[in-house]
């Protein structure tokens, strides 16, 4: 699979940890950064990652924050995104397979590396389960 992520000052140091271990599983990272702590404003990389998901359809996004709220919101925005903000494994299961999902938040300063590492083998293992939920996913898209 391939993900593209991004963070903002916040989250650095998860999303370092989230690209070594998706690499290591096998998966493409597209870092889209920052590469420092320097503060940046977390709206610039919800965008990135989102222009970069529905230019490549086939991809899925990573976005962290300290709290994963502002990016979820911010990646929302754009129609064709459906984020979900997931504090354990469940609720990425959930967000794969009910609602097509399409970009993961988290909040570093919410889970740790082994409930992330979790997260993201549910969010991996996942898939859209369609049947009832295509008519929901439908109205979503439907919102401008």
């Amino acid at each position: 699979m391939k993900f593209y992520i991004a963070t903002d000052h916040a989250g650095i140091d998860l999303k370092d940890y989230t690209v070594e271990l998706l690499k290591e599983k096998g998966h493409e990272v597209v870092d889209l950064g920052p590469f420092s702590k320097d503060r940046v404003d977390y709206p610039d990389y919800a965008i990135k990652v989102c222009e970069a998901i529905l230019a490549d359809k086939s991809s899925q996004g990573i976005l962290i924050c300290g709290s994963g709220i502002g990016m979820s919101m911010a990646a929302n925005r754009h129609s064709g995104i459906r984020a979900a903000l997931c504090h354990d494994a469940y609720t990425a299961t959930v967000a794969r397979g009910h609602n097509d999902a399409n970009v993961l938040c988290l909040g570093e300063r919410v889970v740790g590396k082994g409930v992330a590492e979790s997260i993201l083998d549910a969010w991996i293992e996942g898939g859209f389960d369609g049947g009832r939920h295509i008519g929901r996913i439908a109205k979503i898209e439907s919102i401008h």
